[in-house]
This record gives C-alpha cells, sequence and structure tokens, in this order.
C-alpha cells in the first residue's frame, strides 16, 4: 500500500512510520513539525525508497490538496492531533483548530481526491483517536464501541468532534472510512511532557516524581509497537465504516505504575535507588477522569488481534530505551513547557 500518515513524526504516529516501511508499504509522512514532533523518531527509516516526508499543516486546506495530488494514497492514516490533556486545559484553542478544523480539511482534501481518481475501490480514510471520548468509568465495567460519548476535556472534546465528523463524511458522502479508539500509549520516542516518560526523567535526574491526586487513577496501557501494529491491520482489513477499540489488556492505576518504573529504575540505575523515595503527591488536575478501561472483544473477534507486551515487559523496554538514547530526550527537555507543570486551570 502507499499510505499517507498524519503527524508521522510524532509519537505513535512515527511508531507507524517505522513499521509500515519495515513491512514493504510506501510511506508519506506529512507533519507540520510542531512542538512535540521529531524526525529523529523516524531516523531509522528516513533514507529508504519508501519513506518520504512532507512538511505540511493539517489546518491548510491548500497544502494537504498538493500532497494528496502529488503521492495519491490508497490510504490515509490520520494520527496528527494536539493530544496533551494538561495542555488543552491551558490553551484549548490549538486542540480546536486543529483536531477539528484540520481534521474536517483532512476529510475534505481526502474526498475530494478520491472523487477525483474515480473512487478507488482500495481507499480508507483511518481516523486515529482515543479512548477519552467516552468520559469517565467508576470502578467496573469497559468502554466499548457503542458506549456513549462523554468526554470531559478540551482534548477528549475535540477528538470526539473529530470522530463525528469522520462518521458523518462516511454517512453523508460515502467516504469509506475506517476509526479507532485507543487507550493510553506508552514506549520508545514518547515526548517528555506524559506520565510514562516523566516519571523515568524525573527518577534519573533525582528529582520529585509528581503524582497527581491520590494515584489511584486507573488507564489501560497500551504499548506504543503493538498499537501501530493493530493500526495498520485496521487500515487494511478493518471493515468500512466500523470503529474498533484497541486496548492494551493492562489496566494499572498510576501510583501502581509509577512505582513499576521506580522498581525497573532501582534495577537498571541502581546509582539512584530506592526511587520511589521521589513519589510526591500534588494536586489533581480539573477534571481528572477517574478511570478508563477498554473491551477489546470487536478487535480481537473480528481481526484477530491482541497486544503482545505485557505493561512490565512494555516500561521494562522503556526504561531500557530512555536510558540508552539520552541524546534523542535531552533536547527536548528545552522546549516549550516541558518539565513545567500545565493543566492548572
Amino acid at each position: 500500500m502507499k499510505i499517507l500518515i498524519t503527524g508521522g513524526a510524532g509519537f505513535i504516529g512515527s511508531a507507524v512510520v517505522r513499521l509500515a516501511v519495515e513491512r514493504g508499504h510506501e510511506v508519506v509522512n506529512l507533519d507540520a513539525l510542531t512542538y512535540a514532533a521529531n524526525l529523529a523518531n523516524v531516523a531509522a527509516v528516513s533514507d529508504s525508497n519508501l519513506y518520504s516526508f512532507e512538511q505540511a499543516d493539517i489546518r491548510d486546506r491548500e497544502q494537504l490538496d498538493r500532497v494528496l495530488a502529488t503521492h495519491n494514497p490508497d490510504v490515509v492514516m490520520h494520527l496528527a492531533a494536539e493530544s496533551h490533556v494538561d495542555r488543552s486545559i491551558d490553551g484549548p484553542g490549538a486542540f480546536i483548530e486543529t483536531n477539528i478544523l484540520g481534521t474536517y480539511n483532512l476529510l475534505e482534501a481526502a474526498r475530494a481526491n478520491w472523487i477525483a481518481r474515480g473512487k478507488p475501490e482500495g481507499f480508507r480514510f483511518h481516523h486515529i483517536s482515543t479512548d477519552e471520548v467516552f468520559g469517565s468509568l467508576g470502578d467496573t465495567g469497559q468502554f466499548t464501541e457503542d458506549t456513549p460519548y462523554d468526554p470531559r476535556s478540551p482534548y477528549s472534546a475535540s477528538k470526539a468532534g473529530s470522530d463525528h465528523l469522520v462518521r458523518a463524511w462516511h454517512e453523508t458522502y460515502g467516504l469509506p472510512v475506517v476509526l479507532t479508539n485507543c487507550s493510553n500509549n506508552y514506549g520508545p520516542y514518547h515526548f517528555p511532557e506524559k506520565l510514562v516518560p516523566v516519571v523515568i526523567l524525573k527518577a534519573l535526574a533525582g528529582e520529585q516524581i509528581p503524582v497527581y491526586g491520590d494515584g489511584g487513577n486507573v488507564r489501560d496501557w497500551l504499548y506504543v509497537e503493538d498499537h501501530a501494529d493493530a493500526l495498520l491491520l485496521v487500515a487494511q482489513k478493518g471493515e468500512t465504516g466500523r470503529s474498533y477499540n484497541i486496548g492494551g489488556e493492562n489496566e494499572a492505576t498510576n501510583i501502581d505504575l509509577v512505582r513499576l518504573i521506580c522498581a525497573h529504575m532501582d534495577e537498571l540505575n541502581p546509582a539512584g535507588a530506592p526511587h520511589d523515595r521521589l513519589i510526591t503527591f500534588v494536586t489533581d488536575r480539573p477534571g481528572h477522569d477517574r478511570r478508563y478501561a477498554i473491551d477489546p472483544t470487536r478487535i480481537r473477534d473480528e481481526l484477530g488481534w491482541r497486544p503482545s507486551v505485557t505493561v512490565e515487559e512494555g516500561l521494562r523496554r522503556t526504561v531500557e530505551w530512555y536510558l540508552a538514547n539520552r541524546d534523542w530526550w535531552q533536547p527536548l527537555l528545552s522546549r516549550d513547557g516541558v518539565g513545567t507543570r500545565l493543566g492548572g486551570g
């Protein structure tokens, strides 16, 4: 396949780029190179004759039309998004512009290209979203593809809006779409403003490790390379018009996750042990959803996919990667907002 991947210099997008090229697909990486993007994420495949890069912003319709007309992809995989909940609390405007208006622009550009090419049979628009659109669960239950939307943050509301647009473009215009909603990703190349890399880098520096509230918020953790595998499967074999929830089958409270990372750090960086002495509980963020959990039955039964990595093994791999790749993350610490508390409301 020829795949256009938006946001391919970001965390999840770059994992998809690397895996797609490795599997022999032709990949066009479209990225605006905003603060969380990093072309070093795709350095491993950048010299491949299957890879090309287009610096373009999904808020710019003319750029999108040009890129699509130049490359005529078989599949558009839409991962470009503002994604950090804390940043959405401080500055929601960028999330509305990129996640909603940007998705609208991409849908219209993709539809125009699809029509101009005679509506080729195998074309797909794959929209990648989050489980946060479903809101917050109590102590029991799981999100299914039929769970009503109930977003609680500017970020999740903007992603919910983009999901609705994609479904509407399928129902109204017949654009062939598939959607996926994933749980919390972690792994190599994770931008150092999210929980897992923050914990690793704070522990490595011997600094306080901030944990919001009582640390009891529950998330399902999905290793990013497992997620990339699932996304390529849905892009190829998912049923048009259908959505698939992608989970790691690894629920954990934030405090248990942090302690597990500290245990790996104790083993791999014993000079700083015990690292859990650095855990510090801080004021919770506004509207912090208590629990997310994904029911993965549909993708397992219909497409035969299950995650391959437990959270224990995935976190160990992640800690090992950060300890071995200081040259990757060190320059990112000076980027806007990294290392400071955001999302105070």
